[in-house]
């Protein structure tokens, strides 16, 4: 009996519960997101005007992370956790049981409450239970095996959709419910988990995140037209099926699992400036390259290599880790969501317009964003800290 319970306790760590934590969120979003632009498409007859609304609405939820600050106020972090995670198996496994206009949209707004405030909460308890010369390493391995998870989770989706012809609902009702049940066995199974400080329960905003701020914001813009877009390019106009995009996001997920964690590790060693500016240099080519694509192949490695670059947003998380006062985290986690989501109300029905004219200058917008991060990304310090958020930071009081 000792050690059965010894064991339990070796695997009721926090690092486990955050990675258990990566795990189950995929199992639904990957599976709405591998699917959406099919079933939009062939059941609903959406067109790149309905599916730049449906990418708006999804994103309201995420505007709107800052909500959790007042959550807590009544509930505990972890307990918002599992709650978000139910939420976010529920509308996902509901979405091919409505097959219209206003049903996507219903259960696209549900699966994106749960998902944006399961991922607020991720980054929140991540920041604060991990330190900060372990956090990119340990970021590094999250992403890595959310990508395992939804490279299992594209893997049954061709087998089920090519080979098997499983209908669109059975696949959603899947993927929902095994987040379900993770989410399930997460409360039941592990303590509750405290970090370095206790966490503000109020909305703060201070002038010296102000860097991390505005490059959150364009990192949400920019995060678009790469979620919203490039994906619906792919089956607009090179026609891909449910298979073929499957077979991408495989290829993803594999490179992922292999380069999220170097990535980390590289973020440790070059800091966080260095890896930034080569991320947005890489997002700056990509996105142009976008605009003149014509060759399948060329345009299956572009998403390949746009998907990579997105896991270099762990700099940028490791720089709040930095600069911002460990009783900060939560409340910032939520108001760098809501900052982060502030382009996506508006940016996916605008550009959805402008899709209709000309989809290579939607691209051409992504890389002008990507060039005012990299500009910006300049102003990080080669080592930040608490009073030096930028490199005209004077090193002074904290309070602001």
């Amino acid at each position: 009996m000792a050690p059965i319970i010894l064991f339990k306790k070796q695997y009721q760590r926090s690092e486990i519960f955050l990675y258990l934590f990566s795990a189950a969120v995929p199992l639904s979003f990957a599976t709405w997101q591998a699917l959406i632009n099919n079933f939009a498409i062939e059941q609903v007859a959406f067109s790149g005007v309905e599916i730049g609304i449906l990418q708006s609405l999804r994103e309201i939820p995420g505007f709107i992370a800052f909500g959790v600050i007042f959550l807590l106020l009544i509930i505990r972090e972890q307990t918002i956790a599992f709650l978000a995670l139910i939420v976010l198996g529920i509308g996902t496994a509901m979405t091919g049981f409505l097959p219209s206009i206003m049903g996507l949209y219903f259960t696209t707004v549900l699966m994106s409450m749960g998902y944006h405030y399961a991922e607020t909460i991720q980054q929140s308890l991540s920041l604060q239970l991990v330190s900060r010369e372990r956090l990119p390493l340990v970021m590094g391995r999250q992403i890595a095996i959310g990508s395992f998870t939804g490279l299992l989770v594209f893997g049954a989706l061709f087998w089920l959709m090519e080979v098997l012809n499983v209908d669109y609902r059975w696949v959603y009702l899947m993927g929902g419910g095994l987040t379900v049940m993770i989410a399930s066995l997460m409360y039941l199974k592990f303590p509750h988990f405290k970090g370095e400080a206790e966490q503000h329960k109020k909305v703060i905003l201070r002038k010296r995140y102000w860097l991390y701020y505005l490059l959150t914001f364009l990192s949400g813009a920019r995060r678009q037209i790469f979620v919203v877009f490039a994906g619906f390019l792919m089956v607009e106009k090179f026609h891909f099926s449910v298979g073929e995009m499957a077979l991408l996001f495989l290829v993803n997920g594999l490179l992922t699992i292999y380069l999220a964690p170097r990535i980390g590790r590289m973020v440790s060693v070059w800091g966080e400036r260095k890896t930034l500016t080569l991320e947005y240099i890489g997002l700056i080519i990509i996105f142009s390259c976008y605009a003149i694509a014509e060759s399948v192949i060329f345009v299956s490695l572009l998403y390949i290599f746009d998907h990579i670059f997105f896991a270099m947003a762990i700099a940028l998380k490791s720089y709040l880790k930095k600069i911002a006062d460990p009783a900060d985290i939560a409340s910032t986690a939520g108001v760098s969501f809501s900052i982060n989501h502030i382009a996506a109300i508006f940016l996916p029905i605008a550009l959805g317009l402008v899709w209709v004219y000309s989809p290579a200058m939607v691209f051409m917008v992504g890389a002008c964003i990507a060039m005012m991060s990299l500009i910006l990304s300049q102003m990080v310090p080669s080592q930040p800290e608490q009073g030096k958020e930028t490199i005209y930071s004077k090193q002074k009081e904290l309070p602001n």
